[in-house]
């Protein structure tokens, strides 16, 4: 699926991954390959990105919303950080 994560000036992220692990403003949660349509709202906290195999990526961000939609997500955070 594709993934792309946007902040107010810059976009930090565009690729294929395998899943998507994100701070919900209800709890963590992960989108996987062909995910049900959502949006939600994110809270601070870890974005985990896994690419396949055992390559994963780790982001702080600060708040946001993601959509997930046609198995493409798209988060937009307010700040982000790569760990």
């Amino acid at each position: 699926m594709l993934l792309e994560i946007l902040t107010p000036d810059k976009k930090v992220f565009e690729g294929e991954v395998a899943a998507v692990n994100l701070p919900g403003t209800m709890g963590a949660f992960e989108v996987l390959n062909q995910h049900a349509p959502l949006i939600s709202t994110l809270e601070d906290g870890k974005l985990i990105v896994r690419h396949g195999g055992n390559k994963e990526d780790v982001y702080l961000i600060h708040g946001g919303v993601v959509e997930v939609l046609n198995n493409k997500v798209m988060v937009l955070a307010e700040g982000i950080t790569h760990r």
